[in-house]
């Protein structure tokens, strides 16, 4: 198994675990879940029952769409960093750049982008070029976890695979 499918299934129990989890939590009222001088400290000892119980169902309400909008911020932000890695069904390229010199294609070479994703070259294609910082384009294949790398304006693609 690899080491970023074994850090993104622990992610993702997490993740199901604060759907199960902070409904439950949200609909405890605050009363139950602030200790006495907390209460009267922050000053709800002096609502009415009914602004008290209008405060809780609000304060349900919020926990609860913060708690859905962290959940999909955590996937979208798995299903980015393993990129490559994974196939979550998205057509969407990775867009970026190499990080310093780009001396062309050719099997077997490794290009690291600015965003630190590392892809090896995986196939026979080849360019020849010098560009420095060069705009790359990778891009998923219709079938399988196969992806494609373009490198500036140069219409040559290399079947790449990410190792990092």
């Amino acid at each position: 198994m690899s080491r970023s499918l074994m850090l993104a299934i622990p992610l993702a129990v997490l993740i199901a675990s604060l759907f199960v989890t902070s409904p439950v939590w949200a609909q405890e009222p605050l009363e139950r879940q602030m200790s006495s001088q907390e209460f009267k400290a922050a000053g709800l000892d002096k609502l009415s029952p009914q602004e008290l119980a209008a405060l809780n169902a609000w304060l349900g309400r919020k926990i609860s769409s913060e708690t859905v909008k962290a959940a999909a911020e955590a996937k979208r932000r798995v299903e980015d960093d393993n990129r490559g890695f994974f196939n979550f069904g998205s057509i969407e390229p990775v867009v970026g750049s190499i990080a310093g010199e780009f001396r062309g294609f050719g099997k077997g070479r490794r290009y690291t982008l600015a965003n630190g994703h590392v892809w090896q070259q995986i196939d026979d294609e080849s360019l020849v070029a010098r560009l420095s910082n060069p705009a790359v384009r990778i891009t998923p294949s219709r079938v399988g976890n196969v992806w494609y790398m373009k490198v500036g304006r140069y219409n040559a693609a290399a079947k790449v695979q990410r190792i990092k």
